[in-house]
């Protein structure tokens, strides 16, 4: 079975918090990997409401650097470090990240015993036999970075035709997973045709950014697409003249990226009453659309 990816919302405000929404943050849970993207003020407070642990952190992917995005990363350092965090913290963002992040370091003095890696990054950054991790730079107000996070699709050996052919477990079910021809019993067998490969699973961030050229072909076939939503279409000259996006575009970016599901993040605080009109727009264009909440949490398998 694949390994499921799970993706906690942390913060889904834009620049200011409301009663029920903080500002930008979320998790993503993969294997022994906790990703944070983006660290608004008051995230490691939602960390404990969701009965999560920062302790767990093994990346932060910062967007950019305007205040709701990252304002929660002083007091989150000095919590790790305040909580025994041995890990090496390693840091991901846009130009200028790792000045901003040494800033941070000089002006909020504690002890820590921690060590973190901080890399400027463009493009492809992160790699492992099961997963990487690829920036795209967007058009904001100041340099600013969307993510995707992409599971490798793993060769799988079909079971029943191992026992229909009657190939016990054992070393050659691992040359099958490599995609190599197998000899049993003096009869040659086609890796391809015991075997099959899983599709990749995509999840992508998009997270402050006017509409751009860079976006659709960044998160094409994004089983997951986070976008976020800051303005209704009817503000699109807000939209932007801010350098945000609409629930239109949000939707149309889906449509255009022939994404399976998007999740709308990053709402304005006049919408807090009634998010009907956000959702709404969306659904029009790109049917299978929600709105992110607060402390909410699901799995893409």
């Amino acid at each position: 079975m694949p390994e499921r990816i799970k993706i906690t919302f942390l913060g889904t405000s834009d620049a200011i918090p409301s009663s029920e929404r903080n500002h930008t943050s979320i998790l993503l849970r993969y294997k022994e990997e906790n990703i944070l993207i983006d660290c608004g003020e008051g995230t490691q407070r939602q960390f404990r409401k969701a009965d999560l642990n920062p302790g767990k952190i093994t990346k932060i992917l910062i967007t950019h650097w305007h205040g709701d995005h990252i304002l929660g990363l002083p007091g989150l350092f000095q919590s790790l470090a305040s909580s025994g965090y041995k890990k090496t913290l390693h840091v991901y963002g846009p130009k200028g990240t790792k000045k901003a992040i040494e800033d941070i370091l000089r002006i909020f003095v504690f002890a820590k015993e921690y060590k973190i890696e901080i890399k400027e990054v463009d493009g492809k950054f992160f790699e492992t036999e099961n997963f990487y991790l690829s920036s795209e730079k967007m058009t904001h107000s100041i340099p600013c970075n969307g993510y995707v996070f992409v599971e490798k699709g793993q060769i799988r050996i079909d079971k029943n035709k191992l026992k229909k052919e009657r190939i016990p477990n054992g070393p050659l079910l691992g040359e099958l997973k490599k995609g190599k021809d197998i000899v049993h019993n003096s009869k040659k067998y086609l890796a391809k045709k015991l075997t099959f490969k899983e599709e990749d699973k995509k999840i992508s961030f998009i997270l402050d950014t006017s509409l751009n050229r860079q976006i659709i072909p960044f998160v094409k076939n994004s089983d997951l697409l986070i976008c976020e939503s800051t303005f209704s279409e009817d503000l699109k000259d807000i939209a932007k003249e801010h350098s945000h996006l609409t629930s239109r575009q949000a939707a149309e970016i889906a449509k255009r990226s022939n994404s399976k599901k998007l999740v709308l993040t990053h709402l304005s605080q006049r919408y807090e009453k009634d998010k009907s009109k956000i959702l709404n727009e969306a659904k029009k264009v790109f049917k299978n659309s929600i709105i992110a909440e607060d402390l909410k949490s699901f799995e893409v398998e």
